[in-house]
């Protein structure tokens, strides 16, 4: 018996940061057609402010597909552009939050590939705050857009398991791929008509508290050494690579990308810290000890904490 092949969709796809890349990738492995790409607008980026272009662009570029970049998405050129690719579906994985004139457009919707357990985590840092939060498991969903962002119909959901010491980083490499998968296969099943829409109020636990995840500030990545070792490091891991958990050492802001937490009791104010000048850079917290491991004060390198403590203890 032969399998039934599916039929191939033509999609506009949105998305902007790398993210987005793998699950390009698994469309186009799947036979569907990406006929156009909307992606950010070229940036200056780095030291030398060269003008950079998204990893999505950089993507659509080598496999030649067309790419739209408007710096405003109610542009009547923009959507008019969109209205003439005559795509059946408009993908969005890491990009702005859409009018309804475009989310509404193509005749089998819109969908996005959201980095959590919808309903669980609605907003633009799920992946950071999942982690901040020491939750031992999260996922990828996708859904069908509406008005309000992440609150539309959900298609799948897939579980991911998050170490103990796992970074937001690492997490984010190991979603990047599940949700590709996951994206590619809601594709197919909207392809083939099997797409069920189930809202999200049917999935909430009775008496479960729905957790957030808005935007990260600067002010948002302190450190505070009042709380728990446990707390201290999981908002560590999950704020990096980045933007990256900070506090205060010798007047200036260390940035800690990486530690180990010790639980003890004892009678050191939260917040100070010890060192041996050698091997080794402790804060105490309110039940314990964080060992930093790997740092960087402003203006300086990141570096392990004996590399940072030989050339901080000259």
């Amino acid at each position: 018996m032969t399998k039934e092949k599916t039929p191939q969709l033509r999609i506009v796809f949105m998305g902007t940061p790398e993210f987005a890349v793998p699950s390009m990738e698994r469309l186009l492995e799947s036979g569907h057609d990406i006929a156009t790409v909307v992606t950010a607008p070229d940036r200056p980026a780095g030291r030398g402010l060269q003008i950079s272009q998204s990893p999505v662009k950089q993507f659509a570029v080598r496999h030649n597909i067309p790419v739209l970049q408007p710096e405003k998405l109610k542009d009547p050129f923009f959507i008019e552009a969109l209205r003439s690719v005559h795509a059946d579906i408009f993908v969005v994985v890491a990009f702005r939050m859409l009018p309804e004139a475009i989310w509404s457009m193509p005749p089998k919707g819109t969908i996005n590939l959201h980095g959590s357990l919808l309903p669980r985590y609605r907003g633009a840092a799920p992946i950071n705050r999942a982690v901040m939060n020491g939750e031992t498991e999260t996922g990828v969903t996708t859904f069908f857009l509406q008005a309000e962002i992440d609150t539309g119909n959900v298609i799948d959901r897939r579980k991911v398991r998050v170490g103990e010491n796992e970074s937001a980083g690492e997490l984010h490499d190991r979603m990047m791929m599940i949700g590709a998968d996951c994206l590619a296969d809601t594709v197919d099943l909207i392809a083939t008509g099997k797409a069920i829409g189930q809202p999200q109020d049917q999935i909430v636990a009775a008496g479960e508290a729905l957790v957030h995840a808005p935007k990260i500030f600067r002010d948002d990545c302190r450190i505070d050494w009042e709380q728990s070792v446990d707390h201290a490091h999981n908002h560590v891991r999950g704020l990096s690579p980045y933007p990256a958990a900070w506090t205060i050492f010798e007047e200036k802001t260390l940035k800690v990308y990486q530690g180990k937490k010790e639980h003890s009791s004892h009678d050191v104010l939260s917040g100070i810290w010890e060192t041996d000048g050698k091997s080794f850079l402790r804060f105490a917290c309110s039940d314990g000890w964080y060992y930093a491991l790997r740092v960087q004060l402003e203006g300086k390198k990141t570096l392990n904490v004996d590399e940072f403590l030989r050339g901080w203890n000259k």
